[in-house]
């Protein structure tokens, strides 16, 4: 870590805009200063998308500042406008409250909240109690409309139509930042690049409110090469939640990233030093797979564990292949700690039963089956290589599989020299 986090997190890339640069290197030299991040509970889990301000806030909290979470169980109510082309569908109460849950609990997997180092508030908890005409005296009265319809998150939406409960939503942020900055002694906001207008709306609002100076900071919202919003793939969204998004399928959506774009997300993703991350986006030809499997590795333990990234790069392996983990990279990853030599109860597992075998199920179509080979034919070519083995048999030619191929019911087939599965007779 640099002597000033605020430098660190320019290094990596996830800064894009703050409102005093200057300021806030200086503030932030400071610790603990206070500062907060919003999540909108419009789901019952976050998304990748939701990793960056996480990791931010992770960056602060072991630089010693004390971040807030704010959970938006009142904004919500209301629905963010910002990056939408039409109007997000209204939540009821209960299910804001059932989704703030979900959120809560994988909050407290990456902040420490022990001691006040952290804290989680509903912004509900104020936002639910006001009185509008009030509201519209104290706050509203420091708000210009021509102003606010300048922000970008606005001015799209009026060509689609903008309706007036969203225009309230920047009050209602702005008036959050106001809350945590006289209960909490709250100087700073971060957020999304399309929460800018936002986070300037809050600063003013402070700075009019309790002649206070306020800071801003927002984290570039990433795109894919094609220019499509990161963390989408033809599924849906690649969630957190391990019951939305398996942890193996969430490994290898990071496993199959763009060569290209390998320093970025681990500089943005990984807590990896930077100087090994240059190294590691530099590699070239089946070494730069080895980054890849790097990356997800360091994803996927920061989300769901080191032991479930362990499994899930070893099932991954063993299904599609690996770069060489011999491969002389240089990495401080735990990855390099991992055997990829797998006991039978680490291996995928296909079941079979004795109509399988009396039907006369070859050993090609075994391969097949498992997905060991793509297809007959390229099992064929496999065998015909050498590189088929059954029980650590190298297989000569094709041929029906018999119950004597079985010990204790299983029995292991491999492919090259790392690729393995296990086949159990039921």
């Amino acid at each position: 870590m640099s002597n000033n986090v605020y430098q660190e997190l320019e290094e990596r890339g996830l800064i894009y805009q703050s409102t005093d640069a200057k300021g806030l290197k200086a503030l932030l030299q400071q610790p603990p200063q206070t500062f907060y991040i919003g999540f909108d509970p419009t789901a019952d889990s976050l998304h990748v998308g939701s990793l960056i301000p996480i990791i931010v806030m992770m960056h602060l909290q072991k630089a010693g500042h004390r971040p807030i979470a704010i959970l938006g169980g009142g904004t919500a109510m209301v629905g963010d406008p910002s990056g939408k082309t039409e109007m997000r569908q209204m939540l009821t109460p209960k299910k804001i409250v059932e989704n703030g849950e979900g959120i809560a609990e994988q909050l407290g997997r990456f902040l420490d909240f022990s001691d006040d180092k952290c804290c989680l508030i509903n912004n509900a908890d104020w936002l639910s109690e006001l009185k509008y005409v009030d509201f519209l005296r104290d706050i509203g009265r420091h708000f210009s409309v021509n102003r606010m319809l300048t922000a970008e998150s606005y001015k799209q939406r009026l060509e689609t139509g903008l309706s007036f409960i969203e225009f309230n939503y920047m009050l209602l942020q702005a008036y959050d930042f106001h809350v945590l900055c006289k209960e909490q002694n709250c100087r700073i906001q971060m957020g999304g690049q399309d929460q800018w207008g936002n986070i300037v709306a809050g600063i003013d609002l402070v700075r009019r409110t309790q002649s206070l100076d306020a800071y801003g900071i927002t984290f570039p919202l990433l795109t894919t090469s094609n220019g499509e919003k990161f963390g989408k793939t033809a599924g849906g969204a690649v969630w957190l939640a391990a019951e939305r998004t398996s942890i193996l399928d969430f490994y290898q959506f990071w496993r199959n990233c763009e060569d290209t774009e390998i320093e970025k997300l681990l500089s943005f993703f990984s807590f990896l030093p930077i100087p090994e991350i240059k190294y590691l986006s530099q590699l070239q030809d089946n070494t730069i797979n080895r980054a890849k499997e790097i990356l997800a590795y360091e994803v996927t333990a920061l989300v769901h564990g080191q032991e479930a990234a362990t499994t899930a790069y070893k099932t991954a392996t063993n299904r599609f292949g690996s770069a060489d983990p011999e491969l002389k990279v240089e990495t401080s990853s735990a990855i390099i700690n991992v055997n990829l030599q797998e006991s039978e109860e680490n291996l995928p597992i296909l079941k079979l039963n004795q109509a399988d075998i009396i039907t006369g199920l070859t050993l090609v179509d075994l391969f097949t089956k498992t997905g060991l080979a793509k297809s007959k034919g390229q099992t064929r070519r496999l065998i015909e290589q050498g590189g088929a083995y059954l029980n650590e048999q190298r297989i000569e030619e094709d041929r029906p599989l018999n119950p004597e191929d079985f010990t204790d019911g299983k029995i292991t087939l491999r492919a090259g020299k790392k690729r393995y599965y296990q086949v159990s007779l039921t």
